[in-house]
């Protein structure tokens, strides 16, 4: 550092950048050496360990720290989100979800927060699915610490996560950061309540932008805590969540021991090149509007629409409020 600085061509900016490795490489043996004497797995974006889902994801983070036992490419994932406020139904119905959910043996996946999250938690706890808890803050620091002992008892066949290190400053944003990496993981997400603006329904927007299964609880027209929900459904964002079965029509899982579900062949036969186009695409992506497919595969949208009432009427395709079509096969 002191020869370089009398070096007279190496400016202050390369003397700041050599500071400032200096200051990174201290940083990270201090996460190192923590991670280390407190047990915190850490995951890097090329680790097998790493959850496939979330490397999935474009704006996912390269590295995850952990603590637990559980396995992060699960067969299969569910998560489960709504408001810090919960009412006795929202709760209830949290309880009701898990436990209808235990026979497709799912991985419950929610945020650790007061209400919903804590409750899904719980109830996964209780009836003996494994769950992750995804946190805004970093790992070392359970939030809130109020759930300090549910965060340790999931530890045995789940995970706690967090994409921010030990000793990291704990800032708002973190918080609806972490949504995308619960939307990421989740096969399918419910959102159990939520009010018109809130956490649950950034996390149900990234999940629908990342073609995930969305679903909402319909709730009371007088209750401030369905009017998320409510909108959810009426935007085509999410599914009325009825029950278990919603979950697994939408993502072919059948119970164990029972013959396993298979998505029907497409039979193309006889089509012509734009129908083809049409139904490969309607199978791929589920619900699209009439203007995304005809962008998608080039087709104006004169002959898109003939095309697409030729095959409704046949009952291959099914038109949908919103200007959308979906496969019927």
């Amino acid at each position: 550092k002191g020869k370089a600085s009398k070096i007279p061509k190496l400016g202050d900016k390369l003397l700041d950048l050599l500071k400032q490795e200096e200051k990174l490489l201290k940083r990270a043996d201090e996460v190192l050496n923590e991670c280390h004497k407190k047990g915190y797995d850490i995951r890097f974006y090329t680790s097998s360990k790493f959850p496939r889902r979330v490397k999935a994801q474009e704006d996912g983070p390269v590295v995850l720290f952990t603590q637990g036992n559980g396995d992060l490419n699960f067969e299969r994932g569910v998560g489960i989100v709504g408001t810090r406020s919960a009412t006795n139904y929202g709760k209830t119905i949290t309880r009701k979800i898990i436990e209808d959910l235990l026979p497709y043996q799912p991985v419950i996946i929610s945020g650790l927060a007061y209400g919903i999250d804590i409750e899904a938690h719980r109830a996964a706890l209780q009836v003996g699915l494994p769950t992750i808890a995804v946190m805004g803050s970093p790992i070392n620091q359970i939030y809130p610490a109020a759930h300090k002992k549910t965060a340790e008892q999931l530890q045995e066949t789940g995970i706690l996560m967090s994409e921010y290190a030990p000793g990291s400053s704990m800032v708002p944003g973190n918080f609806p950061a972490r949504n995308r990496i619960i939307a990421g993981l989740s096969d399918a997400l419910i959102v159990v309540e939520a009010a018109e603006k809130g956490g649950a329904l950034i996390t149900a927007e990234i999940a629908y932008s990342y073609d995930k299964e969305v679903f909402a609880v319909p709730g009371n027209l007088q209750s401030t805590f369905s009017e998320g929900c409510n909108q959810l459904i009426k935007k085509m964002k999410a599914s009325i969540y009825t029950g278990p079965s919603d979950i697994a029509d939408a993502l072919f899982w059948s119970k164990p021991g029972e013959e396993k579900i298979t998505k029907p062949t497409l039979d193309l036969l006889g089509r012509d090149e734009d129908e083809k186009a049409i139904l490969l695409l309607l199978q791929e992506k589920g619900e699209t509007e009439i203007d995304l497919i005809s962008y998608a595969i080039d087709i104006p949208l004169g002959i898109l629409s003939s095309k697409l009432l030729n095959l409704e009427f046949e009952g291959i395709v099914k038109s949908l409020p919103g200007k959308k079509f979906k496969l019927l096969v």
